[in-house]
């Protein structure tokens, strides 16, 4: 090939390679768009489960569990048009409401709006009153991933958890099937190594002792279902616990700011009661009277 017949190939190359560059650079909604119609096609795909299941509600647990890595994950149909999902799960202040409804979350505090990248810092602790200094503190970073007309993907992520446990991952991915109904899929994640995993044995010797989760896997001689127990129901305690905290907060975002965070309280633990083999833990009158005061010293913490 002559000289100039080789440029000319090779300014061809290049200009077809920048045109290529910038339709990518030019298309940054295609993998929201892929995301979004990923998650329409899961809620597809599990029709049949979410009409009929153990939850007697539209909605899907899985777990998982690998060397080291525990995940659990929700997927659920919920009656709330997109817009109020949007309204309600997006801001990381709105996270540290729905969070500190969970047990064993004492405090959160999120950081100021300006402030980027925008931060969680939350308090874990056990199912009774506790000073914060007998708690285990884990920052989460904040990060709205996607957030279209139709689709929403919030990110929650900590390095460092207690007990020698790292990698949390908390995702939410919400998107609109139409005007009066929304699909959501909620992860929680973490990773654990040796000091995490001897002291998960402890507690599931201990306190942890027959407390189980909600996969099935088999059947007693008397037919009834056998669950999930060791760190799989662990993983799917907690994941349920965080998933209807979201559907509380949903239920009440319309309500007047003064009258939400109680309702939200009655509602969760409601919701917790429908499944007393897995989550009950307190009675309600305990539960309420431990998260009033959680609230009012977070309150009184604020500047």
């Amino acid at each position: 090939m002559s000289g100039p017949a080789r440029g000319a190939v090779l300014r061809g190359w290049r200009g077809a390679a920048a045109a290529a560059l910038l339709v990518l650079a030019a298309a940054p909604a295609r993998p929201q768009q892929a995301d979004a119609a990923a998650l329409r096609a899961r809620h597809a795909a599990l029709r049949e489960s979410l009409q009929r299941n153990e939850f007697k509600r539209p909605l899907v647990l899985e777990s998982r569990q690998t060397e080291g890595d525990l995940e659990g994950d929700v997927y659920a149909l919920v009656d709330h048009p997109f817009e109020r999902v949007d309204a309600t799960l997006r801001g990381v202040a709105q996270w540290c409401d729905i969070l500190m409804l969970h047990l064993n979350v004492k405090h959160c505090r999120a950081s100021a709006p300006n402030v980027s990248p925008a931060t969680l810092t939350i308090n874990v602790g056990k199912k009774y009153d506790q000073p914060l200094d007998d708690t285990y503190r884990v920052q989460f970073s904040y990060r709205v991933v996607a957030a279209t007309s139709d689709y929403l993907q919030i990110q929650l992520r900590a390095g460092e958890g207690p007990l020698g446990t790292r990698d949390y991952r908390i995702t939410l991915q919400a998107v609109a099937l139409d005007a009066r109904h929304s699909f959501l899929h909620l992860t929680y994640a973490y990773t654990y190594g040796m000091a995490a995993r001897l002291a998960m044995q402890g507690y599931l010797s201990t306190l942890g002792r027959g407390k189980v989760g909600f996969s099935v896997v088999g059947r007693d001689a008397a037919g009834k279902p056998v669950y999930v127990d060791n760190v799989r129901g662990v993983v799917e305690r907690n994941t349920m616990r965080y998933y209807l905290a979201i559907d509380a907060a949903l239920d009440t975002q319309d309500l007047p700011a003064a009258e939400r965070r109680e309702k939200r309280l009655r509602d969760w633990f409601a919701a917790t009661e429908r499944y007393p083999l897995q989550l009950h833990e307190l009675e309600q009158a305990d539960y309420l009277d431990m998260k009033r005061k959680e609230f009012g010293r977070q309150q009184g913490d604020r500047p």
